[in-house]
């Protein structure tokens, strides 16, 4: 297993630095988040031996133990929405909220802040292709999220997400990161949270910062 894990590693990073530079990028702008869902603790620890940092998880039941046990300078990503009534435990396992889906959920995640004394990253949602199936904001609505969530100091707003319809056309989906990158821009937001296993180097090319990449590293 720490054989077939080091091999898809090492060829994910390749892909990842060969489309960085195809858009004259630094490879060492975009961050691998190690989406570790569906696997245990042992798959996790070969990961952070191989110098990953930064993991994600979408349930808290199986990721409390895994966040308990593991080492401390991981950087956790709760790559789910937040529900109201677990955004207590979200705020303290996790060091960064993936998807802000919701504005009733920011002063939630304030409130348990300020009672835990502590601070969360958080990037919002945006639902750039109009899926009704998808969550997220729209663009439309935005400036309006960034308004509220700003008045919230225990929370830091450091970027967008989004995900493309699955099987959708490339063309699709390149213009869907390109919208989500320009509308990052023009909020003057870092951090571009976007593309997969299946679409990760297109959405390199079109600005993504971080990427969330698990079915790839496993098989």
């Amino acid at each position: 297993m720490q054989k077939k894990i080091a091999h898809n590693l090492f060829e994910i990073r390749n892909r990842i630095a060969e489309a960085a530079k195809r858009t004259h990028r630094d490879p060492e702008s975009v961050t691998l988040i190690a989406v570790t869902k569906t696997v245990g603790i042992e798959e996790i620890r070969i990961l952070y031996d191989l110098g990953i940092r930064h993991f994600g998880e979408n349930r808290l039941e199986s990721a409390t133990p895994k966040i308990q046990y593991l080492p401390k300078d991981i950087c956790w990503h709760f790559i789910a929405p937040v529900q109201s009534r677990k955004a207590r435990d979200v705020v303290s396992l996790f060091q960064i909220a993936d998807a802000l889906d919701r504005i009733k959920i920011a002063p939630v995640l304030q409130r348990r802040c300020e009672e835990q004394d502590s601070t969360l990253e958080i990037l919002v949602e945006i639902n750039v292709s109009g899926e009704a199936s998808k969550h997220g904001f729209t663009a439309e609505e935005l400036p309006d999220v960034l308004r509220q969530v700003s008045s919230l100091d225990r929370l830091r707003l450091t970027g967008l997400m989004t995900m493309a319809p699955f099987g959708a056309p490339e063309d699709s989906i390149r213009d869907y990161f390109r919208k989500l990158n320009t509308l990052a821009d023009s909020h003057t937001l870092a951090e571009r949270s976007m593309g997969m296993t299946d679409d990760f180097e297109i959405a390199i090319e079109e600005g993504a910062t971080q990427v969330r990449i698990g079915r790839a590293l496993f098989v």
